[in-house]
């Protein structure tokens, strides 16, 4: 098993930068603003043959009594709780202050080992900077930049000393990716809590609670799951705030690297527009889709009615989806929607055999032929599968350009029938087979081709009118005299 490094400190000390440099990537959000980052947030790195869990926390407060920074307090408790080891990141330029004070005396309590890094040090000397800290009582203050990286290695060989260097790892692809957006304050973060059991993120009665890509991972009946959970989407004219620009785009990726999307709306709220621009985006990325419809039990039965023709009107389409009408808070529906999920991921990377499809394309044309464009009608010859998540399906044929998009929305429910692809969009291809002998002349055309090439050319302005040869040889001809035999 990985060794887990969990990153505290008070807010604003490079926390989130530290975690991009030791998981060499953007996943956590970095900006001059305190409290960005709220909840936990794991990555993974690799110091030459070690891999390691980076656990990156948000600003730690261990005497907040209530509001927001009492939630992040909590989420930073339990990452201390299941740390290997603590890294403390203190800022240097700033020098020690009586909030970093009280963060070292709840990780003395912990119990778990502690390195005191010393960030923001570059241009400094190093010893100068530490000295300062050697009142925490932690050890050796190790100086680093987090954002050029210096003095970075040696903190994580410290970190990473008397462990062993654990098996190879399971392969990525073994994981089931599932992003859950929406608008703000739907429940996104309830319903990961509630599928995990557990107050895994912060879900707090405030729209813009979540403002990075969450992920979590997890096991359910012998399959690996990666939840990640987003920011809410607002439309475009509503986004202000740079940090929300920057959790949109953070969310929009986490559609576009998912296998299965979870798109919850509010059962309390109109269906919007909003929420159709996010299924249509979903579609446009090919990802498998489960409609969660949240808050459910507060509703009466007329309400409910009016709430699915509304939804059978702004998200129609989008009818390759199941949904789900669900409560997040008090747990009811998960059971069923999860399945949905896995069934979704099924049909998203099913396996299509050519024989298959290409009888199902002839039973289609059988049933059902193409109209005529002028003097022609397309001809379907066969069907193949051309990719995976979502499923494309190629046909060959003559004229297929000139098929209407109607008649390939009824290959597309064809096929989906035929395969049970519920849950994923399904992708069309047409691909017109040329004539290979288009530019290639019959035989007896090439040898009267060459015969005329032959022939001698007759002279620039010159005329020759039928029968004038023949009259020319006899006109050369001597004549007999008057009176001869």
């Amino acid at each position: 098993m990985k060794p887990s490094i969990v990153l505290v400190g008070r807010p604003n000390v490079g926390k989130s930068t530290l975690f991009n440099r030791l998981t060499r990537s953007r996943d956590a959000l970095v900006a001059d603003i305190p409290g960005l980052t709220r909840d936990r947030h794991y990555g993974h790195g690799r110091l030459g043959s070690k891999p390691y869990l980076v656990i990156d926390t948000g600003g730690f407060e261990p005497l907040a009594k209530d509001g927001i920074m009492q939630l992040m307090a909590r989420q930073a408790e339990q990452a201390i709780d299941e740390a290997d080891v603590v890294v403390l990141v203190v800022d240097g330029r700033a020098g020690i202050t009586a909030l970093d004070k009280e963060i070292a005396n709840r990780l003395r309590q912990s119990g778990r080992p502690v390195l005191v890094a010393v960030n923001k040090s570059e241009g400094m000397s190093h010893g100068l900077v530490a000295a300062d800290f050697h009142e925490l009582g932690l050890g050796q203050p190790q100086p680093i930049s987090a954002a050029h990286g210096e003095g970075v290695r040696a903190l994580i060989d410290d970190a990473l000393e008397g462990f062993p260097e654990p098996g190879d790892d399971e392969a990525e692809s073994d994981t089931v990716r599932v992003a859950i957006v929406g608008r703000p304050n739907v429940g996104k973060s309830t319903m990961i809590n509630a599928l995990l059991g557990e107050e895994r993120v912060i879900a707090f009665d405030q729209p813009g609670t979540t403002r990075d890509a969450i992920h979590v991972d997890f096991d359910r009946a012998g399959r690996k799951y990666t939840l990640i959970d987003t920011a809410g989407l607002r439309r475009r004219g509503k986004v202000f705030e740079t940090i929300e620009k920057f959790s949109v785009i953070k969310t929009l990726q986490a559609i576009e690297e998912a296998n299965v999307v979870l798109l919850v709306v509010d059962a309390r709220q109109d269906i919007s527009d909003q929420d159709a621009h996010i299924a249509a985006f979903i579609l446009e990325s090919g990802r498998a889709l489960v409609v969660a419809v949240n808050k459910w039990d507060s509703l009466d039965a007329y309400v409910r009615e009016q709430i699915k023709v509304a939804l059978e009107g702004q998200l129609a389409f989008i009818d390759f989806a199941r949904f789900h009408y669900v409560s997040a808070l008090r747990e009811q529906g998960l059971e069923a929607l999860f399945r949905s999920v896995d069934e979704a991921y099924k049909a998203a990377t099913a396996n299509l055999p050519t024989p298959q499809l290409t009888r199902t394309l002839i039973d289609a044309v059988a049933r059902q032929a193409p109209p005529r464009n002028g003097l022609f009608r397309p001809k379907l010859r066969y069907a193949h599968q051309g990719g995976r998540n979502p499923p494309l399906i190629v046909i060959h044929g003559n004229a297929l350009d000139k098929i209407p998009e109607s008649y390939r929305r009824y290959l597309e429910r064809l096929f989906r029938e035929v395969f049970k692809l519920q849950g994923t969009p399904l992708r069309i291809q047409f691909n017109v087979s040329s004539n290979p002998y288009a530019d290639k002349k019959a035989p007896e055309v090439k040898r009267r081709d060459r015969k005329a090439a032959d022939q001698p050319k007759a002279a620039v302005g010159a005329t020759a009118r039928p029968g004038s040869a023949r009259k020319e040889k006899v006109a050369a001809r001597p004549r007999r005299p008057s009176g001869a035999r």
